[in-house]
């Protein structure tokens, strides 16, 4: 299942299908742009020393695509010069290596793109209600809010 939500420019995902740095990056990609920046969080092989073998994700869809669009509108407001913003998130079972998130500001300086982009996913992150599932090499897992994995690993 696919949940998407578009308005003006900007595009907003959340799908159990692979994500595209390519697609993302074509989303927030304007002929104003000097810079596109595109951050891409993977699953990694590691939590504070402890081995992972893959993750799971779930998100409250509407919920989650809303904070989204509120994340667009905040960064409008802060940085006004952006023109397109795209964030994807996956659900669903993910493997070491696998993207899990996607988020892309495309604005005509570098600077205000690499700062509005970081934003975004620290926000996500704080905001979201996704959650996600460690499964680790001792054959344990536990469900966390990503909100809650930053706090810990921050």
């Amino acid at each position: 299942m696919t949940s998407s939500v578009a308005s003006t420019d900007d595009h907003f995902l959340i799908t159990f299908a692979p994500l595209s740095v390519e697609e993302v990056y074509h989303q927030a990609d304007h002929p104003h742009n000097g810079a596109v920046v595109v951050m891409s969080g993977t699953v990694r092989d590691q939590t504070d020393g402890k081995a992972v073998l893959s993750l799971e994700y779930q998100a409250y869809e509407p919920m989650a695509l809303k904070v989204f669009q509120s994340i667009a509108q905040d960064i409008r407001q802060r940085w006004p010069e952006v023109n397109r913003i795209a964030i994807h998130h996956r659900t669903g079972h993910l493997k070491i290596s696998e993207i899990s998130v996607l988020v892309a500001v495309g604005c005509p300086h570098r600077a205000e793109a690499f700062t509005a982009c970081q934003y975004a996913i620290d926000t996500l992150k704080h905001n979201a209600p996704i959650w996600k599932k460690e499964h680790w090499a001792d054959g344990s897992s536990s469900w966390v809010n990503i909100g809650a994995c930053e706090q810990e690993n921050a």
